[in-house]
């Protein structure tokens, strides 16, 4: 039987992850358009490239 009550180190990065994923859900359902531009995708996950607060590059910098 698994306990499920005992809560792990990772719980915060997982709700954090399911949050944004839920984030980018909500902006790609009021995008007009096929897709979410990377400039946009950057502003939901507030990410830029003069940030320096996180280590998450922008998403049009991994793009060929």
């Amino acid at each position: 039987m698994v306990t499920l009550s005992t809560r792990t180190v990772q719980d915060h990065v997982a709700l954090a992850e399911i949050e944004l994923c839920g984030e980018l859900m909500i902006a790609a359902s009021a995008a007009i358009g096929e897709r979410l531009s990377a400039d946009r995708i950057d502003e939901v996950l507030n990410v830029g490239a003069g940030t320096e607060l996180t280590a998450v590059p922008r998403q049009g910098d991994r793009r060929g």
